[in-house]
């Protein structure tokens, strides 16, 4: 048999093709690895329908669903579209994939689409009755929501719940809990994108502050942790939030105080009074003056001198002393109070 140049030359380079298709994939593979951002905007739409449908956090359903599924990247969610690192258990019947995680083999679901494995996802929370105790939080509750989680055993990592938190608050996800939450966490994002108009209204020239203070949530940044306590800091003054059913005696004894003197920092002369979950409580002495740039503080509705001072970790006294208020004096709203 007679075979043509034009045939050989043809034929090495389909040889040549199928030799570098592997090469070409891999490249390919390393050029297409989804962002973390990327991920939240293509699947915050259904982590919020799950929300208002089973009161699941749409900040937690997108929390779980990045480090499970380390943004949509890992093996087991290319392979499986299974996004929460769900396994069969004895009652399922769909499909099944195996990968090694606690174990080698282990098997873990598979679905026709990651909508699918968020779907399942919810009915998995919803259905077993080892979760039940998370519904008792609240859909914005997210932190609560994360250690219960953790206590439940969804996950046998440790620091399973600060890893969530973590993450929601790097990527600012309790912007999706809240009403009208896609549009709050889009403009956060064109904020991002837009750093310029971003610094001009946060400029440390600014006198006033136009609320009742600071949000937390746009602030509070971990520091530190201690005996299960979150440790963050305001104004140079350390603090956690109360647990649910949280004292102060407790928490007093976690950080080696006496709950009389908890009570002080707190600026609370009744020695019989509780926090609340997650109030505030600071473990240190509040300052007379607050640091930051704003100078004054514009009163709200229901404001008084012992929440400004929480808020913005002033001694209560001071607030009352540099603004000639007297004990318990009412506050009106609008009204303007020094800080420094």
């Amino acid at each position: 048999m007679i075979i043509s140049k034009k045939a050989i030359i043809f034929g090495g380079l389909l040889l040549l093709c199928h030799l570098l298709l592997p090469f070409n994939g891999i490249a390919q593979s390393r050029t297409t690895r989804q962002t973390r951002e990327e991920y939240i905007e293509r699947y915050k739409a259904i982590a919020i329908d799950q929300m208002e449908r089973y009161g699941i956090p749409a900040s937690i359903t997108m929390a779980q669903g990045i480090l499970e599924s380390d943004s949509g990247n890992s093996t087991l969610s290319r392979s499986s579209n299974n996004h929460f690192g769900i396994k069969c258990k004895k009652n399922w019947t769909g499909e099944k994939v195996y990968h090694d995680d606690d174990e080698k083999g282990e098997c873990f679901r598979a679905y026709s689409s990651v909508e699918e494995s968020y779907d399942d996802h919810a009915n998995f929370l919803d259905q077993q009755p080892r979760y039940d105790s998370l519904f008792r939080y609240a859909a914005d509750d997210y932190r609560s929501w994360a250690r219960g989680l953790k206590a439940c055993g969804y996950a046998t990592a440790p620091d399973y719940a600060e890893r969530l938190v973590k993450i929601i608050e790097e990527s600012k996800l309790y912007l999706l809990d809240r009403p009208n939450g896609d549009a709050l966490y889009a403009q956060h994002r064109h904020e991002q994108k837009n750093p310029d108009e971003w610094f001009s209204s946060q400029s440390s020239t600014v006198e006033h502050a136009t609320t009742s203070g600071i949000d937390p949530d746009n602030y509070r940044v971990t520091i530190n942790a201690h005996e299960g306590y979150n440790i963050y800091a305001t104004n140079g003054v350390h603090y956690v939030l109360a647990k649910a059913d949280d004292t102060f005696e407790n928490i007093a004894s976690a950080f080696r105080l006496s709950a009389r003197n908890l009570r002080k920092f707190n600026d609370l002369k009744d020695q019989k009074a509780q926090p609340m979950t997650d109030e505030v409580i600071y473990i240190e002495r509040k300052r007379n003056r607050w640091e930051g740039p704003a100078r004054q503080h514009i009163c709200r509705e229901g404001d008084t001198a012992y929440a400004i001072g929480q808020t913005y970790a002033i001694r209560t006294r001071r607030i009352e002393k540099m603004n000639h208020l007297a004990k318990g004096e009412a506050l009106e709203t609008g009204r303007t109070l020094r800080i420094q």
